[in-house]
């Protein structure tokens, strides 16, 4: 997805370049909803994520989709780009990192994808299997951000942003929001040259099960 975010971004990010001193990151902003789900044998098997993009990427992405004019655009006329899209992010580890009892997770192929528009926005909806059911006798971590804050991945406000389906009873879910750069400050390339800054800026889920 990375890649398709900046290819189409590039020309207007261009004609921003001269004018905005801030330019450099981050470009888009998506509010993440997810739920993590485990098989009926207690294993973690899958995180299923539904990411709204911000109102200028979606207005970007969604021109001449509208095929048939009708003002709507439908989960079919969103279908190719949802498909581009999910499939693109195996470049990026799918922004997801997932640790069972410290371990890292690998992922299978993202199934059961589609995209919504609903009040100016675009909505990635999602399911991303583990590639193999995964055990956390003690805790699990989910990270969902990019690296280089290209994208800056923030947790919806409410209790329903984080969901356990099929969990053992009486696990505690944790989400830690990070304080994010002050909008007013002016920041530069400089500012964003580690190369894992996004990692600074990530919202963090533990899960702890009894």
């Amino acid at each position: 997805m990375i890649r398709s975010l900046r290819t189409s971004l590039i020309a207007s990010l261009a004609l921003l370049a001269g004018t905005v001193a801030a330019w450099a990151h981050p470009h888009v902003w998506v509010t993440v909803k997810c739920e993590i789900v485990w098989a009926p044998d207690g294993r973690i098997a899958a995180v299923k994520h539904h990411w709204t993009f911000d109102e200028g990427y979606t207005s970007y992405a969604i021109q001449g989709l509208d095929t048939n004019r009708d003002g709507i655009y439908s989960r079919d006329e969103l279908a190719e780009l949802a498909k581009v899209n999910t499939e693109s992010l195996a470049e990026t580890g799918f922004f997801t990192v997932v640790k069972a009892d410290g371990k890292k997770q690998e992922f299978g192929a993202p199934a059961d994808y589609w995209l919504e528009h609903e009040k100016g926005q675009l909505t990635l909806n999602f399911t991303l299997p583990l590639k193999e059911p995964a055990t956390a006798r003690r805790t699990l971590i989910l990270d969902v951000y990019d690296p280089t804050f290209f994208v800056d991945f923030s947790y919806a406000d409410g209790d329903d942003a984080v969901k356990l389906t099929g969990s053992p009873q009486n696990c505690a879910v944790q989400l830690s929001r990070p304080k994010k750069p002050d909008a007013k400050q002016v920041l530069t390339e400089d500012y964003f040259a580690n190369a894992n800054m996004g990692f600074q800026f990530a919202s963090k889920v533990i899960v702890a099960c009894p």
